[in-house]
């Protein structure tokens, strides 16, 4: 990274709002599996928007999410219908913020930093999740890969970036706990920065990221050090 960071956008589901939250409330209902299930529904759904993707068969983000629902009780054999499918759907608009988020996000919007989120989530699906974490209120720009028909790493989800905070993708640190997404948008050419929450390995993609930490206390403390002021 040459250029001094002027604004941050940020991955929503995974980054800013932790999707097992679900875990909870599906093991109500399939006791004993409610992290298997929520497990495997977001490995399948990152799949399927992979998926779509390549094959050009975009759908909204909540229909590709209910889809990847319906297959993970499948393959554990676990008796879903409509009723507990729109019940865990109804989950997924409520899920957790991370607890770092707030703090983190409260260290940006007080030395007036320009924020925003980047996400595969459909305008609709976005809205509610971050007005049910009461993190709305941190962001001037919720962009959403619906704009394009398409799903992260293509380059068009990427350039809403740009296109919307009229400012070069170089001056923009996207922050994702995603490590896949955080190299898709070094790729692009944001400066990039992977919360590594959980300690895993770093992506064998051929990038570097240009700032890793545990949490968004470490992005913060990277954009400072590395922004105009």
């Amino acid at each position: 990274m040459t250029q001094a960071l002027r604004a941050v956008l940020f991955d929503v589901f995974g980054t800013l709002l932790d999707v097992h939250s679900v875990a909870q409330r599906a093991d109500t209902i399939f006791p004993g599996l409610g992290m298997r299930l929520s497990l495997l529904w977001r490995d399948k759904q990152i799949e399927y928007s992979r998926v779509r993707t390549l094959s050009r068969r975009y759908a909204l983000f909540s229909e590709v999410t209910r889809d990847a629902l319906w297959f993970a009780a499948d393959a554990l054999a676990l008796p879903l219908n409509d009723a507990t499918c729109d019940a865990l759907m109804n989950e997924y608009a409520h899920l957790s913020p991370f607890a770092d988020a707030r703090p983190a996000l409260t260290r940006w919007q007080e030395r007036g930093t320009l924020l925003g989120v980047l996400s595969n989530g459909d305008s609709e699906m976005l809205a509610r999740a971050l007005r049910s974490a009461a993190i709305d209120e941190f962001f001037s720009h919720v962009l959403s890969a619906d704009a394009v028909q398409s799903y992260k790493t293509t380059a068009a989800v990427y350039q809403l970036g740009p296109d919307r905070l009229g400012m070069p993708a170089a001056r923009v640190l996207f922050v994702s706990s995603n490590g896949w997404d955080a190299a898709g948008a070094k790729w692009f050419g944001y400066p990039s920065f992977w919360v590594n929450r959980n300690a895993a390995p770093r992506e064998r993609l051929g990038t570097a990221y240009d700032g890793t930490g545990r949490d968004l206390g470490a992005a913060a403390d990277y954009f400072f050090a590395n922004s105009m002021e």
